[in-house]
């Protein structure tokens, strides 16, 4: 199915505003995989994309609100696949495949800037802190929820033990492909922890 073919066309200023987050993030981008996290500042990131300070704070609070904006902005997934599924199965097999997704946007965004946006210090990262989670977790969260209302699923612990669980398996996998320049099997790795837990889980 093409969600685009449902979507209205943006208007003048919204598709400009859409450009401007998007230089703005480019710029966060080259920042990240040049220098690192330590060189991010908002001062460097405006510099670098060309804009005011106004600007930025115009689309995002803080440079971490911003960093969480790839997570937010990365294609998403058809919503028809995350339906309610008929059994268990299926519904192991819709999360592994959201995580799939986020792992060919990773290869897209490079190891570099994987490499320096999982770091402690990006607060964006924090769920305890964040108002929302961002994108993948929340749709995996609502997932579960819609898949336990219809009784599809009964889950062996908490729904938020299980998020926090599939949270941490995520990183790690992305911790390990960047521990290794890139050189692992991401995909790999990503579906067989997925499943292995996803096995004992429900």
């Amino acid at each position: 199915m093409d969600q685009s073919a449902n979507k209205k066309p943006l208007s003048r200023q919204q598709q400009k505003s859409k450009e401007t987050k998007a230089k703005i993030f480019s710029a966060a981008k080259n920042i990240l995989q040049k220098d690192g996290y330590e060189a991010l500042s908002i001062k460097n990131i405006c510099e670098e994309a060309g804009v005011s300070n106004g600007s930025f704070y115009h689309h995002f609070k803080t440079k971490d609100d911003l960093l969480s904006y790839y997570i937010e902005e990365q294609p998403s997934i058809n919503p028809d696949f995350l339906d309610v599924p008929a059994t268990s199965t299926e519904a192991k097999e819709a999360i592994v495949y959201v995580y799939l997704n986020y792992v060919h946007y990773c290869h897209e965004l490079g190891v570099e800037f994987l490499a320096n946006y999982y770091t402690p210090k990006n607060q964006s990262l924090n769920p305890l802190i964040r108002t929302e989670r961002p994108y993948p977790i929340i749709t995996v969260q609502n997932y579960i929820e819609k898949c336990i209302d219809a009784g599809i699923l009964k889950l062996s612990c908490s729904l938020e033990q299980f998020t926090t669980d599939i949270r941490m398996i995520v990183i790690g996998n992305v911790f390990e492909w960047c521990l290794k320049g890139g050189d692992a099997d991401f995909e790999g790795n990503m579906r067989r922890s997925l499943e292995t837990y996803l096995n004992g889980a429900f």
